[in-house]
């Protein structure tokens, strides 16, 4: 028999088992797990079938060749199964992003989730499978007292598959913001047609905004790019009746922000079993146990790209919370959604006055960006924003159990090529960053109101100079300091400020006058606060309150005695006994010592916002 003659019939047999696995096939009864097949039984060869969205809701298969299994690529036990793609549209638009955790049937039988894709051209469409074994080893926490049941429509049909394999231990985390990169051994990059060092990464996940202005995706983007994450402008969907039938193969959106604007990120789900949603086939950020919501993704086509084919994705309606966020996979709950922190935001400029209502997952991690995103966003979105504005910030954080956080500050435009904006997202986020990263409890916050005014100029000025009137002082006489401003692109002025020498200053010392700006004052407690001295969120929230306002300027009569900063307090003229207690020849962890002791402080509001510092020298005669 001629080659071509023996070639036939094995051509024939892959076409024909290629064309088999294209066929939809029914479904199987609600609640029922399907079957799987495990690694072990997996070979090069062996041909399948991908279920996957290309637009609208319908679920379309494609075809793939296992090339080989790629041993502990992901670490010890994780496996991956590096596979081929097949069919018109996979090969046209190679692996998308949005596809990760698309199911993979081998032999009818559910072999993992499509999760990673070649991170360099290559000559054809090659992806990475996670194992079923390893997602469905993300812990579940089942509750068998209170079972929640949801139909399991799957795809493939009951050919009397036997049950997997033991599920391996706890997935561990992926280290966050680290996109991770996993080399290819040579003879398998030999084999798809990449370079010597070609590597495999996470399939990206969609990360949609909604409402956002074009100048918060170009300051933002970057933020999210670490986690495997295409920012795409996009919408949401109206919830629908239907939108908690979901079935493999089907998208979900995980939901960061809601309301006026929306965040999400999405993926394709793997597989369902009871009320367990299992997507992504990687992990999301990589957060271990999680609180957000898990809503129904809703596709409007798939962008093709050479570079990084894109599914467009809407979140439609919240049908549950996701709950696990892990190496090999996310999973989620079909019921309750998590509570949100709801975020008012009014922003005021010569125009006029808007409103935005919006809600934001609670997060230690991803909260504060967020709340940076979300003011950010208010402020260039109005039609009034432009460059070369001051922002006058105030509003609150209120937190369940603990006083409000209060926010009152100016932030004026620079030179820097950054839009003035990220001033006042930056002040606000990094509050949250301080509130969240406590070492002492985890805190519930209620709500956040902010308010910000925007007024069309530089509003700046820097202290050049200060004197006194008179260069001696009797205890308790009245003192006036004299401060010279410098406006910007203005003409210089002086700000009388009158301040009480103390009756009890002692005659012969000499009284130093610190005429600053807020962040001369406010660095050294800080400094106590972030070496973890205070004693708990509410000495921090105090500290919080207590910080001085950047349009303000500050006169401070300091004697040379002693100070000690215990947590939140600050002890003046500490006698030198108290001082040897606490000290044990280093001050005990909660307890900061400072050679001048505060005899007054007094502050005068500008419409400007202030810089710089210097001193004057008062003798009490």
């Amino acid at each position: 028999m001629s080659s071509c003659g023996r070639l036939f019939p094995r051509l024939f047999l892959v076409v024909f088992a290629l064309a088999l696995g294209s066929l939809a096939l029914p479904a199987r009864a609600a609640g029922e797990r399907p079957p799987t097949i495990s690694l072990d039984q997996i070979k090069p060869g062996m041909t399948g079938t991908v279920y996957t969205i290309f637009a609208g809701d319908k679920i379309e298969p494609f075809n793939v060749e296992v090339i080989g299994i790629l041993p502990n690529l992901l670490g010890p036990k994780q496996s991956i199964i590096l596979v081929q793609l097949h069919g018109e549209k996979a090969e046209h638009t190679g692996v998308v992003a949005g596809m990760s955790g698309s199911p993979v049937y081998i032999d009818g039988k559910l072999a993992g989730a499509l999760s990673l894709k070649f991170g360099v051209f290559v000559k054809e469409p090659l992806g990475g499978v996670t194992p079923i074994e390893n997602i469905l080893s993300i812990p579940s926490d089942e509750s068998p007292a209170t079972p929640k049941a949801l139909s399991v429509h799957s795809t493939v049909p009951d050919n009397g598959g036997t049950a997997m394999s033991a599920a391996l231990a706890s997935s561990l985390a992926s280290s966050l913001g680290q996109k991770q990169r996993y080399p290819v051994p040579a003879n398998y990059a030999q084999l798809a047609g990449a370079p010597g060092d070609a590597y495999l990464e996470p399939i990206a996940s969609p990360l949609v905004f909604s409402g956002f202005a074009p100048a918060t995706l170009r300051q933002y983007a970057g933020e999210w790019a670490p986690y495997g994450m295409v920012a795409t402008a996009g919408g949401t969907a109206p919830p629908e009746v239907d939108d908690s039938k979901i079935v493999a193969g089907d998208m979900v959106s995980m939901v960061l922000v809601q309301g006026d604007i929306s965040m999400s990120a999405a993926c394709t789900v793997t597989a369902i079993i009871d009320d367990r949603v299992y997507a992504c086939g990687h992990p999301l950020f990589g957060l271990g146990a999680s609180n957000m919501p898990l809503a129904r993704g809703r596709t409007l086509t798939t962008l093709s790209s050479d570079f990084n084919s894109t599914k467009i994705v809407n979140a439609g309606g919240v049908i549950g919370t996701l709950t696990e966020d892990r190496a090999t996979a996310v999973m989620g709950r079909v019921g309750p959604a998590p509570q949100m922190i709801p975020v008012d935001l009014t922003v005021v400029t010569p125009a006029g006055e808007q409103q935005f209502h919006s809600e934001m997952i609670s997060n230690p991690k991803l909260t504060p960006i967020l709340m940076g995103i979300i003011a950010f966003n208010g402020l260039t979105q109005n039609s009034s924003y432009g460059e070369g504005s001051t922002m006058k910030l105030s509003g609150d954080i209120e937190i369940d159990g603990h006083s409000s956080v209060s926010l009152s500050d100016m932030y004026a435009p620079t030179d820097q090529f950054v839009p003035d904006g990220t001033f006042v997202a930056s002040s606000v986020q990094t509050v949250f960053t301080r509130i969240f990263s406590n070492p002492y409890e985890m805190p519930k916050i209620d709500k956040v109101n902010l308010r910000v005014e925007s007024m069309p100029e530089r509003r700046v000025a820097s202290i050049l100079n200060a004197w006194s009137d008179v260069s001696e002082a009797q205890p308790g006489a009245p003192v006036v300091i004299r401060v010279l401003l410098r406006p910007y692109r203005g003409t210089p002025l002086i700000r009388d400020i009158p301040v009480t020498i103390p009756a009890q200053a002692t005659r012969g010392s000499i009284l130093r006058v610190q005429v600053s700006d807020a962040d001369s004052l406010n660095r050294i407690p800080n400094l106590v606060a972030a070496q973890g001295r205070l004693g708990g969120l509410d000495q921090l929230i105090s500290l919080l309150n207590r910080e001085r306002r950047n349009n303000q300027i500050y006169v401070t009569l300091l004697k040379p005695t002693p100070t000690l900063l215990v947590e939140d307090k600050e002890l003046p003229d500490a006698p030198l006994s108290q001082i040897n207690v606490l000290d044990q020849k280093r001050l005990p962890g909660n307890s900061a010592l400072l050679r001048e002791s505060t005899a007054g402080e007094w502050s005068v509001p500008m419409d400007e916002i202030i810089s710089g510092t210097t001193s004057v020298f008062i003798t009490i005669k």
